[in-house]
């Protein structure tokens, strides 16, 4: 039995929460829709986040032409977000009005009191699994963990059907990843591999015995697969849309799935530009536009370009996040096993 066929269920499926009503949820009293003129008269919305430039990029095309309002976004993987966005904050000077990140992330940021309450009116439609119960966290897509492969170099025949399938010998030195050491999603991911006690380690450390290409974080894999710097690789299965050249994802029965977050920062300078752009990420015009890029969003229905989309949604297993102490464990753990130190 797999790894992923045993793994413990940490919520719905995807699929079926965006093809289920919410029953008996009227608009929550606390959202509010945003200041538009205020929003104006800040003129811009300074945002820290993990989203890939053409994906943003496009995101800000939307927002500044439909509002005249500029976007200054500084992007890093999720571990120099966090760790930029909390030296600032404790320093009592924070440079942002926002940050989005996978839920792992923002949550060690919301522990430290980083974020405000904010719940944008255009979530309404969005499955209630994703709301935070303190309105400081607003979903706005889903990230599936995947194989992905260079389709010109791997034969159908050849690719692995599941986790286990990357232990094969023949894949020893051609898998591309993320340090796990370093990249707190990695950390993540592998951590939710846990089934009953120690076994899950075991994996990790067979994995490790494989020597794969670590690098610094998911949107690094795709090109490193691409140029055939690595046959596989573990990464987000939206790249595959959004990353030009020879490369598919691998079916498979069960997808790790974190939800990406975006919040107002506490101490915002332009806290109605931070909102208003939140609403606009969230709205009808926004959700059509990010799936249009790859991306896997929450409104209802709205589904990604990629080959069989829908099926990926169905398979989706989503994670539970560590707390920031099990987090820096799971790092100082990681380290001798991936990098002998």
């Amino acid at each position: 039995m797999t790894i992923l066929t045993t793994v413990r269920l940490f919520g719905l499926s995807l699929a079926l929460l965006l093809q289920t009503p919410i029953i008996g949820l009227d608009r929550d009293a606390s959202a509010q829709a945003p200041n538009l003129e205020a929003a104006k008269r800040e003129g811009k919305v300074v945002i820290y986040g993990t989203v890939v430039p053409q994906i943003m990029s496009l995101i800000e095309k939307g927002f500044e032409a439909k509002y005249a309002i500029k976007v200054e976004y500084w992007r890093a993987d999720a571990t120099k977000v966090v760790e930029r966005a909390l030296t600032e904050w404790r320093a009592g000077r924070p440079g942002f009005d926002v940050v989005t990140g996978a839920r792992g992330a923002l949550l060690l940021l919301k522990e430290e009191n980083v974020f405000t309450k904010y719940i944008a009116p255009s979530t309404e439609s969005f499955p209630a699994k994703f709301k935070d119960k303190d309105g400081q966290l607003t979903s706005w897509r889903v990230t599936p963990v995947g194989v992905l492969y260079n389709t010109e170099s791997v034969k159908s025949a050849e690719l692995p059907r599941s986790l286990d399938d990357l232990l094969d010998f023949k894949w020893q030195g051609k898998i591309g990843m993320p340090d796990p050491s370093r990249h707190a999603s990695t950390a993540q991911f592998l951590w939710n591999l846990e089934i009953k006690g120690e076994k899950w380690m075991d994996f990790v450390k067979a994995l490790a015995r494989q020597k794969p290409y670590l690098m610094e974080s998911y949107s690094s894999v795709p090109t490193a697969i691409i140029r055939g710097e690595s046959l596989l690789g573990i990464s987000y299965v939206q790249y595959v849309v959004q990353q030009p050249g020879p490369i598919g994802y691998v079916p498979m029965d069960k997808y790790f799935t974190d939800p990406s977050d975006i919040s107002v920062s506490a101490k915002a300078a332009n806290p109605n530009a931070a909102k208003l752009f939140i609403e606009y990420i969230c709205s009808s015009e926004g959700q059509k536009k990010i799936a249009g890029t790859g991306e896997f969003v929450l409104s209802p229905g709205v589904y990604p370009p990629a080959k069989e989309a829908e099926k990926v949604a169905r398979n989706m297993v989503f994670m539970d996040n560590p707390t920031a102490d099990q987090l820096k464990k799971l790092q100082s753990d990681f380290r001798p096993i991936f990098l002998g130190q």
